[in-house]
This record gives C-alpha cells, structure tokens and sequence, in this order.
C-alpha cells in the first residue's frame, strides 16, 4: 500500500509538474515574467529568488512575487505536482511590457499550448524508454532473428464459461509452465498436449501472482471430428527491446495511437450524454487511478512507465477540452478574442472561469464518491 501511495503520488505530481513547466518555459520564451515557479502546491514553505545584484536570497512564505523582478522558485507544504503563477494571466497588469496580456494573441496561446504539448513530449519519452529497456510484446510461436526477444512466455487470456478451464479455476493471466510436469515452449506445445489427453487428466502448472498453481484438468471434444480443448485463449508474449532510433519511432507511433484511442472513447462519452444513453466507456478519478496504480506496481516497472504515459496523454487531451478554468477554456476565450477583434470583457471572463472552476470541482467530487463506491464498498 505504501508503495503503491508513493508511485501514484509521484507519477501524478510528476505529469503535472512537467505540464507547469511547458507553460514555464514558452512564458520565459516571450518574455512574461513567470512570478513564481513551485514545487508542490501552497502554502509555501520556503523559497529563493534573484535580487536586482543577481543575489540569490531565501525568501518565507508570506513573500509576494511581485516584490521581485525576477521568479520565485518556492517548496510547498502539499507534495503533488506544481504550479507556475504567470504575470497578467488573469487580465490583470495588461499594459505592463513583461505581461501575459501584453503578449499577441498567438503568443498567449502558444503559451497556454505549452502544458499539454509537455504532456504529449513526457508521454513520448516514457514509451520511448520503455520500448528501449525492453516492453511485453506479442510474438509468434516461431522465433524471430531479428528480435531481441527474451522472457518468452505462454499466456491465457480468456477462459471459456462452464468449461474444464474455467472449474478448474484457471484465470485469465496466468502463465502456462508445465503440462504433466514438462516445461512448455509454444502455443502449438500446448495445443498439442492438450489434444493428446483426451478425457484423461491432465496437470497444467501455471504462474499466477509469482506463485507455482497446478491445476488437474480434463479435455474434452465436443465434436468427434475435432481436437480435446480445455476452454483457454492463448498468446505468446515476450520482453521485446528495439535499439533507440527504433525505439523512438515505436513511442512516438504509440502516442499517436493512444491519443486517437483516447479522442475516440471522450467522442464517445459526449455522445452517450447527449443522447442520454447511460456511459458505458468506463470513467476513473484519482481513486480508480489509485487503485489500477497498485495492480500496475504489482506488474513491474515497465508497466508503470506505459500507464504514466497513458495518464499524461489523459491529462494532456483533457486540458484542451473547451472548459472554463483550464487551459482548453482559455484557448476558447483567445480565439473569440481574435475573432472580435478585442478581448472578452475581463469581469465576465474570470466569472465564467469561476463558475467553471466550480463545475469542476463538484464533477471531481462526484467521480471520487464514485471511485469509492466502485473500488472499496
């Protein structure tokens, strides 16, 4: 449990912490002045900054940013992710040269761009060092040369209802060792094993939880023309590592695909609500991610570097959409902008992101409710 905390704490802190940064560094690019740059969210513990000599000086939590010229790099008291306080993103200080305001409207919207192409990058570099340091991958029964394949292993990945797998509790996952005490290469292996125990039993060892399970089994044929099975959908899977230049073509290939997946399911979801169909694509907050984080510990570390980059694509293609109070919301309000020919009146929009901030919080309290409900009752 704790190290499950942990890793939930840091791969979320993380995602957020590099999304920050993407508004950061375009901010500093186009000469805003980023007021204060944290570490964890406030309240501030403590903090440093440049001074007009170019000093460094420890500055306390009571410090205002604008007291300086220069960012304030702050620790905070709640270790989860971060935050970047742009000056004049909030309409305010509009005239001043080192404003977000002051900024063209393409400028303004690179930066609030920033965030999600971060999480898109981050996303990218987690699978590219999956795909080098070695990824579970699906692999033919005949060995291929030209993979640098390791760990082979047999895998059952569904089980028939009501067959002689399924009531001998055979699971999906787990991995196939022995057949009456041999070791196992192949599916065809399998197979042919299988066939050739025809109502008669059988022992099947497999892994299960890095525990050793054997299971007594008879195959049947439901037909005499056909092959005894036991009721069990196999595939071969192997640690697969591709050199680096392969590697990052893999990971970007996959982030595209993830984020066509993604954009197809959030299509899907709107288009359930507009209907008034009930939500079938199934939606997890902080509590669900919690939980699927500790199976995901349980996997290993490669695992853990796939569903951060999962996450990261999530966040990133959620901070787009259209909603008042993040970034989507202000790209919406931009590009009015640029079609107006003037801004929208600053009092109406910091009310709408208001309203918005809001709406969002009462949706999270709602999906937490839920995640509990779900994963712990």
């Amino acid at each position: 449990m704790f190290i499950t905390i942990i890793t939930f704490i840091v791969i979320l802190g993380t995602l957020i912490l590099v999304h920050e940064l993407g508004h950061f560094i375009t901010a500093r690019a186009f000469k805003v002045k980023a007021e204060e740059f944290g570490f964890g969210l406030p309240p501030r513990i403590f903090g440093f900054v440049k001074d007009d000599h170019g000093k460094w000086k420890n500055v306390g939590p009571k410090t205002k940013a604008e007291d300086y010229k220069k960012t304030i790099w702050s620790v905070n008291w709640l270790p989860f992710g971060g935050f970047v306080s742009i000056k004049g993103e909030n309409g305010e200080h509009e005239k001043d040269i080192d404003s977000f305001g002051s900024r063209k409207i393409w400028q303004r919207a690179v930066i609030m761009f920033a965030g999600v192409a971060m999480n898109f990058v981050l996303a990218f570099i987690l699978l590219a060092i999956a795909f080098t340091a070695g990824i579970p991958s699906l692999v033919d029964d005949q060995p291929d040369p030209s993979l640098n394949a390791s760990l082979e292993k047999v895998q059952i990945i569904s089980v028939v209802k009501d067959s002689p797998a399924a009531s001998a509790q055979i699971e999906v996952g787990d991995i196939i060792l022995k057949i009456n005490g041999q070791p196992i290469a192949g599916i065809q292996e399998v197979k042919d094993k299988i066939s050739a125990s025809s109502n008669q039993e059988m022992a099947i060892t497999v892994s299960r939880a890095k525990q050793e399970i054997t299971k007594k089994i008879i195959p049947v044929s439901n037909f005499p023309d056909q092959p005894a099975q036991i009721g069990i959908g196999l595939v071969k899977t192997a640690i697969v590592r591709y050199p680096w230049y392969q590697a990052m073509y893999k990971g970007a290939e996959t982030t595209l695909a993830l984020t066509l997946a993604i954009l197809k399911a959030f299509v899907k979801i709107i288009g359930d609500l507009i209907v008034g169909q009930p939500v079938e694509t199934e939606v997890a907050g902080p509590v669900g991610i919690a939980v699927l984080t500790g199976q995901v510990v349980k996997l290993g570390f490669i695992y853990i570097l796939q569903f951060a980059a999962l996450l990261s694509i999530n966040l990133g293609i959620i901070n787009l959409l259209p909603i008042p109070a993040i970034d989507g919301g202000r790209l919406l309000f931009l590009i009015i902008e640029k079609f107006k020919g003037r801004p929208v009146k600053q009092s109406l929009e910091a009310k709408i992101h208001q309203i918005g901030f809001v709406c969002l919080i009462i949706l999270m309290v709602f999906i937490i409710f839920r995640d509990i409900k779900i994963h712990l009752f």
